[in-house]
C-alpha cells in the first residue's frame, strides 16, 4: 500500500501526504542530473510543528538511493497513520540521494556512497586493505572467465584474512577508487552540502533531536536492527538502549551487521547542532545474506563502468540482483518492514519526548 513503484511516484505520494497534514514543504532540487524516466530529481523537506522547542524527531530516506523505497514507504506511513504529539515537531527529509533513488542505486551520480563522504576530505581515511581487493570486485567481465578468476581471488582473501576483516576492507569506505565499491568521494558532494543546509535550516533551535536514518540490505530478512550511530555526550549510548531495548546494536562494538562507518549523515547531524542532545540511529530492515548484497553492488558497479553497450538480458538479471537486494518485491517482507519500522519510529517518539519531559523537570528543581 505505501510502496511505490519509482522515485517519481514516491515523491507526489509524499509531498501529497505532507500537504495533508499541514507539514511546512520546501525542495531542494539536484540541477546537475535527470531522473531515469527523465523527471526532475529533488530532495524534499516536510515539517510537522514548531521551528524549535525541546525535542524532534528526524526521519531520512534515501541516503543509499534504491533503498529509499522502503524508507518512503515508512515515512508515507507515519504521515498517513501516526499520530503525532502536538508537541513533538517531526522533520522528514525524503531521497537524500534522488539519483540513485530513481535509478534504483545505491550510490549517487558520481559513484559515490553518500554514508561516506561526511568525512575531513583534507585528511580522508587511508587504505584500509581496499585496494588489494578492488581487482577481485571489478572484473573485466561478468559472465566469464575474468570474473572466475576474481571471485577465487576474494574468497582465497576471505579465507586468509578473516570475513569480517574482509567485509571492513569493502564496506568501511574507501577514497582512492572512484570506479569502486563504497567509494566516499574526493569532496563533499552535492547530498552532502544539501544535507547540512537542511540541519541548518530545520534541525537548529531544538534542545534534543532523535535521528533516524532509514535503509535496507543488511541483517536478518525482514527485521529492523537499530544502529547506534551518536551522539556527543557521554550518556548517548545508554539513552539509545533505553529507547531501542536489547535490540539495539553499534557497529564501534562488533554487534551490527554493518561495519564501523566513519562518514556517516550522522555525522553531519552531530556536528552540525553542537550543544544540542543527539540520539542517532540507522534502522537497517534486512533482506538477503550479506554475500548475495554484495554481488549486487558488485554486478550493479560492473554495468555501469562499462563503455560498451551490454546485452539487455544481462542487464535486467543485474537490475533483479539490486531489487531483491534492497528492494524486493515479496509482500510480507514490505508488510513486516512497515510494521517493524513503525516500532523504531515510535520508540524514538516516545524517548526523546521522556528526555525533554525529564529535562524540563530536573530545570524546575534547579
Amino acid at each position: 500500500m505505501y510502496f511505490s513503484a519509482s522515485y517519481g511516484e514516491a515523491r507526489q505520494r509524499f509531498l501529497a501526504a505532507a500537504g495533508e497534514r499541514g507539514a511546512h514543504l520546501e525542495s531542494f532540487p539536484l540541477d546537475t542530473a535527470g531522473g531515469a524516466r527523465g523527471e526532475a530529481l529533488s530532495t524534499d523537506v516536510a515539517r510537522l510543528g514548531a521551528s524549535s522547542g525541546r525535542a524532534a524527531l528526524v526521519l531520512v530516506s534515501g541516503t543509499h538511493g534504491t533503498e529509499g523505497f522502503a524508507g518512503s514507504a515508512c515515512q508515507l506511513r507515519a504521515l498517513h497513520e501516526a499520530a503525532w504529539p502536538a508537541d513533538l515537531p517531526v522533520v522528514l527529509v525524503h531521497a537524500l540521494n534522488p539519483f540513485g533513488f530513481s535509478y534504483r542505486r545505491r550510490v549517487n551520480e558520481d559513484n559515490i556512497d553518500i554514508n561516506r563522504n561526511f568525512i575531513d576530505h583534507d585528511e580522508p581515511p587511508g587504505d584500509r586493505g581496499y585496494s588489494a581487493l578492488h581487482p577481485f570486485l571489478l572484473p573485466a567481465d561478468w559472465d566469464g572467465p575474468a570474473h572466475a578468476d576474481a571471485d577465487t581471488g576474494l574468497f582465497a582473501a576471505a579465507d586468509r584474512l578473516g570475513l569480517r576483516a574482509v567485509q571492513q576492507s569493502i564496506t568501511g569506505g574507501q577514497y582512492t577508487h572512484p570506479d569502486g565499491l563504497f567509494y566516499g568521494g574526493a569532496e563533499p558532494c552535492w547530498s552532502n552540502r544539501t544535507w547540512h543546509a537542511i540541519i541548518r535550516a530545520y534541525l537548529t533551535g531544538y534542545e534534543r533531536v532523535a535521528y533516524i536514518d532509514l535503509h535496507t540490505g543488511l541483517g536478518e530478512r525482514a527485521a529492523a536492527e537499530p544502529i547506534f550511530r551518536g551522539g556527543l555526550d557521554a550518556r548517548a549510548p545508554q539513552r539509545a538502549r533505553d529507547w531501542y531495548g536489547a535490540a539495539l546494536t553499534d557497529s564501534d562494538e562488533g554487534t551490527s551487521s554493518s561495519t564501523p562507518i566513519g562518514g556517516n549523515s550522522a555525522r553531519a547531524v552531530v556536528t552540525e547542532l553542537g550543544d544540542a542532545e543527539i540520539t542517532a540511529i540507522t534502522c537497517e530492515f534486512g533482506t538477503q545474506d550479506g554475500l548475495t548484497v554484495l554481488r549486487a553492488l558488485q554486478a550493479d558497479n560492473w554495468l555501469w563502468q562499462q563503455r560498451d553497450p551490454v546485452d539487455g538480458s544481462l542487464r535486467a538479471r543485474i537490475g533483479d540482483l539490486m531489487r531483491e537486494a534492497f528492494d524486493p518485491p515479496d509482500e510480507q517482507w514490505r508488510t513486516d518492514v512497515l510494521d517493524r519500522g513503525m516500532t523504531v519510529i515510535g520508540q524514538a517518539a516516545a524517548g526523546v519526548r521522556a528526555e525533554a519531559a525529564y529535562g524540563r523537570q530536573a530545570g524546575c528543581r534547579e
